[in-house]
C-alpha cells in the first residue's frame, strides 16, 4: 500500500512523525508536508508565486506552500504512482465542529478526497505534543480498522480526534457528528510601538455544544472521535422548500 502523509504544522512537527510511523505498519509512506506552520490555512492554494520542493535530511519532501498544495504536488508529480490513501496530521490541537472548515489538516485530506484518494485526518485535542509517541499504536489500530472496512464511501473523508488523556485510559472509539463551537473575545485590538492600530485574531474563550453523538461529547468523555465528512454541502432537506420560493429575475 502506498500512503501519502501530510499535515499543516510543518514537516518538523512531532505529530507527522508519529503519524508516519503508525502508517508504516500498513505500507510504504511518502511524506510531503509544508516547510512551516500552516494552521488555519483551510483549502487555500498558492497561485501567485511558484512552489519549490526540497528533500529533508530524513527523506521528507518539503513544500513552501499549503497542505492543499502539498497533496496536489504529491499526487500529480512527486510520488511514483498514485497513493492508495492519504493520511493528514497528527494535528497539534483538535479539529472538531466548525474547526474542520478552517483546518489545514482536514483540508489536506479533503483535497485528496476531491482527487479521488481515500483520506483520513487525525488531530490531538491535548497540548502535550511531545508525548504524541504514546499514541502511535492506537493511531495505527484506528487507521487499520477504517481501511479494513473496504471501499471508502464516495466523496467522504474520515476526521479522527484523539482525547487529551493518557492513551491507556481511552474508553474506545465512537462514530460521531460535528458539534458546534463558539469563540468569545477572540479579537484583540491594540496599538504597536509606532502608534498604529492592529488586530489579532485568535485566543479568547471557547465553548462547545452538540448532540450526544457529537465529536465534542466523545472527546470530553474520553473516547476517540471518528466523524465521516462529506464533500457535498447541499442542504437536501431544504431543496423542495426553496424551490417553492419561485425566484425570478
Amino acid at each position: 500500500m502506498q500512503i501519502l502523509c501530510t499535515n499543516d504544522d510543518g514537516y518538523l512537527a512531532r505529530g507527522i512523525e508519529v503519524l508516519a510511523s503508525a502508517a508504516r505498519t500498513l505500507g510504504s509512506v511518502t511524506i510531503v508536508a509544508p516547510d512551516r506552520e500552516q494552521s488555519a490555512s483551510s483549502n487555500s492554494l498558492t497561485l501567485h508565486h511558484p512552489l519549490r520542493v526540497r528533500r529533508s535530511s530524513d527523506g521528507a519532501l518539503v513544500v513552501d506552500g499549503t497542505p492543499t498544495d502539498c497533496v496536489i504536488l504529491a499526487i500529480n508529480e512527486l510520488m511514483d504512482g498514485r497513493p492508495d490513501i492519504c493520511v493528514s496530521g497528527i494535528n497539534h490541537g483538535s479539529n472538531m465542529g466548525e474547526d474542520v472548515l478552517y483546518s489545514g489538516t482536514v483540508a489536506g485530506a479533503m483535497e485528496a478526497t476531491v482527487i479521488g484518494i481515500p483520506a483520513i485526518a487525525v488531530s490531538y485535542a491535548g497540548d502535550e505534543f511531545e508525548e504524541l509517541g504514546a499514541w502511535e499504536d492506537i493511531v495505527a489500530s484506528v487507521l487499520r480498522g477504517i481501511l479494513e472496512q473496504g471501499d471508502f464511501p464516495a466523496d467522504t473523508l474520515f476526521n479522527v480526534n484523539l482525547p487529551p488523556i493518557d492513551p491507556a485510559q481511552v474508553e474506545g472509539v465512537r462514530i460521531t457528528s460535528l458539534g458546534k463551537r463558539r469563540y468569545s473575545d477572540s479579537l484583540t485590538k491594540a496599538v504597536d510601538p509606532n502608534g498604529r492600530e492592529y488586530y489579532w485574531i485568535g485566543g479568547g474563550e471557547v465553548s462547545w455544544s452538540g448532540a450526544e453523538d457529537s465529536d465534542f461529547t466523545a472527546i470530553r468523555e474520553g473516547y476517540i472521535s471518528v466523524t465521516p465528512l462529506h464533500l457535498d454541502l447541499t442542504n437536501y432537506k431544504l431543496l423542495e422548500e426553496i424551490r417553492e420560493w419561485r425566484l425570478t429575475l
